[in-house]
């Protein structure tokens, strides 16, 4: 059973040439990167992903036209950003912006974070 309540995320359009090193990479700063037309969020999640970033293309008035066929990503935060269910720290949100600036090339995303359903991390058996 999925835990209730949610979780901070950003939402960005990384360009699919550099989805697994991108992915990689945020991995070892402890987020956590959610290709949207994967997740159980929505029963039909690639029509969501869609959605996603067709709205962010519009929102940017054409200045994102080249994310036309990126992929939407959730960008959530490992447990080393996390204190307890208080928000997440001011300097978490500095080191995702930093980290997706390093990617300015290959991702579009706006300031700030929204929030989504917890979503399930596999956890080893122990």
């Amino acid at each position: 059973m999925r835990e209730r309540g949610f979780e901070n995320m950003a939402t960005v359009l990384v360009a699919p040439a550099v989805l697994d090193d991108f992915e990689l990479d945020l991995m070892s700063h402890d987020f956590r990167v959610w290709t949207v037309h994967t997740t159980t969020t929505f029963p039909d999640a690639p029509q969501a992903a869609m959605q996603i970033r067709r709205a962010l293309i519009d929102w940017s008035n054409g200045s994102w036209n080249i994310a036309a066929d990126w992929i939407a990503v959730w960008i959530t935060f490992g447990d080393s950003w996390r204190d307890g269910d208080n928000p997440i720290p001011w300097p978490a949100h500095a080191a995702l912006w930093k980290k997706l600036a390093e990617y300015s090339e290959n991702v579009r995303y706006n300031l700030g974070l929204g929030g989504v359903p917890k979503l399930g991390v596999p956890r080893e058996a122990g």
